[in-house]
């Protein structure tokens, strides 16, 4: 099996991605996504996820809100959520960055996606036979997901080197804020 990845800036392509996968016949999906607890974007941040993996068997029964070190609340379902919960509730060290590169994702990678939740885009992640490899990219490509390089590029011009989840979310008015979601961006190091 390998573990193939996207990271959406909006849950409706998230949703678009899950929806083809399925269509596909791939049923080993993940989503995970922040959720703002007691705003309308939390809410409808759960409705999404709940939209998209409502029709794969079994994921939305699985949806759930949990807190990610680093990131803090989030809504998820499938295997990845499952991986996440499981290590917050042992206190296992590695956190998200751990549970990514475990499932088979490059650590590079794992970093932007990461940070990329933090600063609010939604992970889909599936795990695929190899067979199956070229047609899941595809799928996840066609339905606009972000370019790693490009945001890694990004995130750098700002300072940042890597996600690390001993960092404090920033207030809503410092000047650090980053223009894509301010109320989450770490401070650079």
């Amino acid at each position: 099996m390998k573990t193939m990845s996207g990271l959406f800036d909006t849950h409706a392509d998230a949703s678009k991605a899950i929806s083809a996968l399925e269509e596909a016949g791939v049923s080993d999906v993940s989503i995970v996504s922040p959720d703002k607890p007691g705003s309308t974007e939390g809410t409808a941040a759960g409705a999404g996820i709940g939209a998209a993996v409502g029709g794969i068997g079994g994921l939305l029964a699985g949806l759930g809100t949990f807190a990610i070190p680093g990131i803090g609340p989030v809504v998820g379902a499938g295997w990845l959520a499952t991986t996440l919960i499981g290590a917050a509730a042992g206190g296992a060290a590695g956190g998200i960055l751990g549970s990514l590169t475990e499932a088979g994702i490059d650590e590079d990678e794992a970093h932007v996606f990461a940070e990329g939740l933090r600063r609010g885009a939604t992970l889909v992640t599936a795990h695929v036979e190899e067979t199956e490899v070229e047609a899941a990219e595809a799928i996840l490509n066609r339905h606009d997901p972000v370019d790693i390089n490009s945001r890694r590029t990004e995130f750098e011009s700002s300072g940042w080197s890597g996600f690390d989840d001993e960092y404090e979310k920033l207030v809503e008015d410092d000047e650090n804020l980053a223009s894509r979601d301010p109320l989450v961006t770490p401070y650079p190091r």
